[in-house]
């Protein structure tokens, strides 16, 4: 079996987000950046279905700039065996991804298709389902646990009411959720060793994919600063401000 896995390169989630003062977008000019959170999962869960004897590959890609090969670098050190960059300069929307992800599906003939349930830096949490949608194959979003059963998944998912399990016949898209399990740190040898592993390069002019973006953003603004707290002297107080000021009883 073979899985290819989606990553993406994003601001790192310990980073305090600033906005640009014209409002055009968020700071990214010398900011950490790291693989999307969810991702590290995927790439893990992928890494650890391999481990067990149940996939003889792993095909990490990624869409972006030329910095975004740090991703498919770090896919490649925890256990990946082969990366695809496929460069692209402006950013692109969630249906663009897709067609890419189609375009790539079609080359390296998956089994199955990983990628994290969404990005942290736009949290569209739409490209997997827009893949599925493209392919035509099952999908399984937000999944916590993986069971891979012959040509079957087993698939515990979250959803508003708790867990559900679902089965999905391979091939199929999953997304996974952050609790799926504990990724993996890159040792130092796996880094170097990483470094020699081959990376193949593709324009996204090759792909015949359109990227053309068809949302306007009109100005980013951070949220409202929230107003301090007060210190109430008693109940009686508390009960004649909620009632009175804030009119909620």
């Amino acid at each position: 079996m073979k899985i290819l896995v989606a990553v993406k390169r994003v601001i790192d989630y310990n980073v305090q987000i600033r906005v640009k003062e014209d409002g055009t977008g968020v700071v990214t000019d010398n900011v950490k950046m790291s693989t999307n959170p969810p991702d590290d999962n995927a790439v893990e869960e992928a890494v650890r279905i391999k481990e067990a004897g149940k996939a003889k590959e792993i095909v990490a890609v990624t869409v972006g700039e030329d910095k975004a090969q740090e991703t498919v670098r770090k896919a490649l050190a925890v256990g990946a065996d082969k990366g695809i960059h496929v460069k692209v300069d402006e950013i692109i929307e969630p249906l663009a991804v897709s067609k890419i992800l189609h375009k790539i599906v079609e080359k390296e003939k998956p089994d199955l298709v990983f990628m994290g349930k969404q990005a942290i830096d736009d949290d569209c949490n739409q490209t997997g389902q827009m893949l599925a949608a493209l392919l035509n194959w099952p999908q399984a979003t937000f999944a916590s646990k993986i069971d891979v059963k012959d040509k079957k998944l087993e698939v515990t998912r979250e959803v508003d009411e708790g867990l559900e399990t679902i089965e999905v016949n391979i091939p199929a898209i999953v997304t996974c959720d952050l609790r799926l399990n504990e990724p993996r740190y890159a040792s130092l040898p796996n880094i170097m060793k990483a470094k020699k592993k081959p990376i193949e390069q593709i324009n996204v002019s090759d792909l015949g994919v359109d990227t053309k973006q068809r949302i306007k953003q009109i100005k980013v603004e951070e949220p409202p600063k929230r107003k301090a707290g007060i210190k109430v002297a008693n109940v009686e107080e508390l009960v004649q401000k909620l009632k009175n000021e804030a009119k909620v009883i």
